[in-house]
């Protein structure tokens, strides 16, 4: 079978993302992730630049890696000095990595116009820069910059810039789209070119650009290259890097190319949202293979099929990636969808027809009015309870106020008062909060903590509006999704009104029904 040995540069590309910062911490928190995955390499950034990595490659070495080999990044020589002399190789050298990833000039343009030294003299800082760290013992990856489109421009002398490197003693030469805009027809010509000519073997690092990297980092393998760069969930400067977690799961399942192993597959989704997480990204839904939607299934026509065979609509089983399929439910769905969601939220409907129609004629008036049910499929349940009569209210609304006050000089305070019907008790207490929902939250759990003692451990973890008709001004339906969490999970419910402390309250009931309702469930 043949390898491909992937190589990660989340810590160093992945950092260059927009909006993304890490702390060391946080970089080594992913390296051992990482390694986890089963990666050959994960570069760890550029020694010299910045104290942060400098830190870093100090303490990596105190973390114990069982499958990724650490690289340090950094550039060739600078044109008017010796490797030995240069401040920037000799930190590539306090790193102490057993390999070091250099890159060099390879198109013609950045020579000239960016360096502003000769073709003689690029090749000349190649030459020295790999002979002199290969002369400290070190293994050397030797990363092409722009070889694409330098190698289209001027291919003699792109191609002698790699012949040097491998001459010098590199023991890889990655090719790199760095500026992202190939396709994939001249990723694949060029790769074959190069490896009729260049015996080490070659790899791939892409940028997005164009959106396809990974494809293009598919292609330069089916066209020799054995080495693959990229980044976790395709974090990078600009459009980002290659997305790893793709890259994987299409080279193991799609091509049967080896690369991690199938244990550590069933953990990609995990990583993916792992590295998101740490990243303080939120973790795209539609990502092919991890995300939440990658096998949602909406439409009425697709379910049916898919629920009769799942490779009618599925490319793939969704959990040899560590997902999960999901059924969806909205105004778009047929009763097929209708029976296998109640299936999943455990709603009897056997094969009754008019039960499944009543439902989905409920949902498909609610939707009509604005409630959004995919996105909240805890309301989804308990309105399905309810429509089957199978859900008892846990306490019963008798009135609530909701003060807000602004004095001069004093931010804004919000105070509720409740009325509830609980266990046959009427409880009728108040409560201050950062807002008026927030009050009536911590008013209505006051009046059922005695009552719910599991209350206490579920808190709100999001909170969302959406203006549903803008044209109404002020006077417009809003939708609130709120989603709440405890230490089993999250979950997430609706409201809809044309009043926004309504609209709340109906998905905040929702939520602690949901969360009672599953506590009496699994108690």
């Amino acid at each position: 079978m043949k390898r491909v040995e992937l190589y990660d540069t989340t810590l160093r590309d992945g950092a260059q993302g927009e909006g993304i910062s890490f702390s060391v911490t946080d970089k080594l928190s992913i390296a051992s992730k990482i390694d986890e995955l089963g990666i050959s390499y994960i570069e760890g950034g550029w020694p010299g630049s910045n104290p942060k990595d400098m830190e870093f490659f100090k303490r990596i070495k105190k973390l114990k890696l069982n499958n990724a080999k650490v690289t340090a990044f950094g550039s060739t020589r600078r044109a008017k000095s010796k490797a030995s002399e240069d401040t920037n190789i000799n930190a590539l050298l306090q790193a102490n990595t057993e390999i070091i990833t250099i890159f060099g000039k390879t198109w013609d343009l950045h020579v000239k116009e960016v360096l502003k030294v000769s073709l003689d003299d690029n090749l000349k800082m190649i030459a020295d820069t790999i002979k002199y760290l290969v002369s400290k013992g070190k293994r050397v990856f030797y990363d092409a910059e722009h070889f694409f489109d330098g190698y289209i421009r001027n291919p003699k002398y792109a191609l002698k810039t790699v012949s040097v490197a491998e001459a010098s003693g590199a023991e890889v030469i990655v090719l790199c789209d760095t500026n992202g805009g190939m396709v994939t027809s001249e990723v694949f010509k060029t790769v074959t070119d190069v490896k009729s000519k260049i015996k080490v073997p070659l790899g791939i690092h892409a940028h997005n650009d164009s959106d396809m990297a990974v494809a293009n980092t598919i292609a330069a393998i089916q066209a020799g290259c054995t080495h693959a760069q990229g980044t976790i969930n395709g974090y990078g400067e600009r459009c980002g890097n290659a997305n790893l977690v793709s890259i994987i799961a299409n080279l193991k399942i799609k091509l049967g190319i080896g690369c991690i192993s199938d244990l550590n597959l069933k953990e990609l989704a995990e990583v993916s949202k792992y590295v998101a997480e740490i990243s303080n990204m939120r973790h795209m839904d539609n990502q092919p293979f991890v995300g939440n939607s990658a096998f949602a299934h909406k439409g009425g026509v697709h379910v049916d099929a898919m629920l009769k065979n799942s490779q009618s609509y599925e490319h793939m089983d969704p959990s040899k990636v560590g997902n999960r399929r999901r059924i969806l439910i909205s105004e778009l769905s047929g009763r097929a969808s209708i029976a296998a969601k109640a299936k999943e939220m455990d709603v009897d409907l056997g094969n009754d027809k008019d039960k499944m129609n009543k439902i989905l004629n409920l949902i498909q008036d609610m939707e009509h009015k604005g409630y959004h049910f995919e996105a909240a499929e805890a309301s989804l349940q308990i309105l399905m309870k309810r429509a089957r009569k199978e859900f008892k209210d846990f306490f019963e609304l008798q009135d609530f106020r909701v003060i807000v006050e602004k004095k001069p000089r004093r931010k804004i305070t919000s105070e509720a008062t409740i009325k509830v019907k609980v266990k046959g008790s009427l409880e009728h207490t108040a409560s201050l909060g950062d807002g008026p929902v927030n009050a009536l939250d911590n008013a209505l759990r006051k009046a059922l903590k005695e009552f719910y003692p599991s209350l206490a451990e579920m808190h709100l973890a999001d909170y969302k509006v959406m203006v549903l008709n803008e044209k109404e001004g002020t006077a417009a339906k809003v939708r609130v999704l709120i989603q709440s969490q405890d230490k089993k999970g999250s979950w997430w419910t609706v409201g809809v009104s044309e009043n926004i402390i309504e609209a709340s309250w109906e998905a905040l009931v929702d939520s602690i029904e949901y969360k009672l309702l599953r506590d009496k469930k699994q108690g």
